[in-house]
């Protein structure tokens, strides 16, 4: 590998891991153009060789999660299992692909990346928006009698509430599993067909999945999506295994930066606030997209 790759790869590989750790997803759609335009790979092995940067990000950042409690093994371990269909179907469909038309349909999807991604924040904000005061009580009218404290329903007791607890969710999400298993094995087969095709983690729709049908808090769906990244990854990878050459030595280095990136992404999570983070990465990958969409389209 020559210097300038190396110091191409260098930023990169650092940057991807660090949105992976922060954001449990976006971070991966980074690594096919990267390895496309700055790397010198072609679109295939761009989108086999991203599954191996991804995997080796999602271990590093699983592993902080993990030490950290933020990580739901058996719900992560389903839910990438029930993707493996799709991983191996997304392989196989990229594959038969001519690359000018996989490389417009991946500057599709980064374009939806990046509206997911606001439209989360957006939806975010709106439910951190202070909820207005009560009026103040009419100083004719008498007061109620006090009376005997009248204890909490369980599902008003701050302390019996999943969300407030961190062992809390573990029970939701099996009882999540068992309830709504149509649903959730519709979202991961999706989840494991755009990691299959597109040689991207999917987290951007695992989080988001995590958080509204298994009833996941953010913080433990960040850090469960890796395990579901990590999963469908290595079986879009062993889908890929002999279609075509990768250079090991390239996707070595920059794994390794996103390694690096990943652990540096996890302590971010509680030091820089994430709508920035979020706001700065959607702004890039529209910038990304619309260059790969001008680029490949006039060759369709």
């Amino acid at each position: 590998m020559s210097v300038l790759l190396a110091l191409a790869t260098l930023p990169c590989g650092l940057l991807i891991g660090l949105l992976l750790g922060a954001l449990g997803g976006g971070g991966s759609v980074l690594a096919v153009p990267a390895l496309v335009g700055l790397l010198g790979q072609s679109p295939h092995e761009a989108t086999a060789g991203a599954l191996v940067v991804v995997a080796v990000g999602s271990v590093s950042g699983l592993v902080c999660h993990a030490r950290a409690g933020r990580v739901r093994w058996v719900a992560g371990a389903v839910f990438g299992a029930l993707g493996t269909a799709g991983s191996y179907v997304g392989s196989r469909w990229s594959a038969a692909l001519r690359p000018d038309v996989l490389m417009t349909a991946f500057a599709g999807l980064m374009l939806v990346v990046a509206a997911m991604l606001v439209w989360r924040e957006v939806r975010a904000g709106r439910a951190a928006e202070p909820t207005p005061t009560r009026p103040l009580r009419d100083p004719a009218r008498p007061a109620t009698p006090a009376g005997p404290a009248t204890p909490l329903a369980p599902s008003d007791d701050p302390a019996g509430d999943p969300a407030g607890d961190p062992s809390g969710p573990v029970p939701h999400s099996r009882s999540a599993l068992l309830s709504r298993p149509v649903r959730i094995a519709v979202t991961a087969s999706a989840v494991g067909l755009l990691t299959g095709f597109f040689g991207v983690g999917g987290g951007f729709v695992v989080v988001p999945a995590l958080t509204l049908v298994l009833g996941l808090d953010m913080p433990v769906a960040i850090g469960t999506s890796l395990l579901v990244i990590l999963i469908n990854s290595l079986t879009a990878l062993g889908t890929r295994a002999g279609t075509g050459s990768l250079d090991w030595r390239l996707l070595a280095g920059f794994a390794a930066c996103a390694a690096i990136g990943s652990q540096l992404g996890n302590r971010l999570t509680t030091r820089l606030r994430p709508r920035t983070l979020t706001t700065a990465f959607a702004a890039l990958v529209t910038v990304l997209a619309v260059t790969m969409a001008t680029t490949a389209l006039p060759h369709l």
